[in-house]
């Protein structure tokens, strides 16, 4: 997929006001710390569509950009160790349980975890309550290029036994980097061959 067009849309922390089109969104959600906004602006060749910043927790509201005028990548709030209160954790954890529970566009998912980390308990709660609730997702393993590539395909298989002892088979996932550009083009064809399948349905 090449991307033409990249434009941001709304931001709001309410459902009911996000876009009326009828055209199918892609979630990206992760722990704030994560490297979102890195991915989302490496895969739309943009340097800076989604904000990045220093300090995790940056993205605070549901982010709609229209991608090629066809579909939207949605930008989620990342859960875990943001420098916020408890009551605003509570809050997006409102509005992001909502957004997955009543969005109809809603098409995938894709939950960002550190290839560098072992498995996270917050990361395996939120995957099951997306099995749970029926909400296909993918995993999108970020910052690749911080491993040596020696040491990046057994930390992925060491994940993938993790992950097994809670699923019966292992989710979709792709590794990608920021920087280098890895799984770029994997997870924008991934996105089109839905995208297709959507269009001949």
């Amino acid at each position: 997929m090449k991307i033409r067009s990249a434009e941001f849309i709304i931001s709001n922390s309410d459902v009911t006001r996000c876009p009326k089109d009828q055209l199918p969104e892609y979630a990206f959600i992760g722990r704030s710390n994560v490297g979102k906004s890195s991915l989302i602006n490496m895969l739309v060749d943009r340097k800076s569509l989604a904000k990045t910043s220093g300090r995790p927790g940056k993205t605070q509201l549901i982010n709609h950009f229209l991608i090629n005028k066809n579909w939207f990548l949605v930008d989620l709030p990342g859960y875990g160790y943001a420098r916020v209160s408890k009551s605003t954790k509570k809050v997006f954890q409102k509005f992001i349980t909502a957004y997955f529970s009543k969005r109809k566009q809603l098409v995938a998912a894709f939950v960002l975890v550190d290839a560098r980390h072992d498995p996270q308990k917050i990361d395996l709660e939120f995957m099951q309550w997306l099995g749970e609730n029926q909400i296909p997702f993918s995993i999108i393993f970020t910052k690749a290029d911080k491993l040596p590539k020696t040491k990046l395909a057994p930390q992925i298989n060491s994940y993938i036994s993790e992950m097994l002892q809670y699923w019966e088979e292992m989710p979709n996932y792709f590794i990608t980097s920021s920087s280098s550009g890895l799984g770029k083009e994997e997870v924008l064809g991934y996105i089109q061959e839905i995208n297709e399948q959507i269009s001949t349905s």
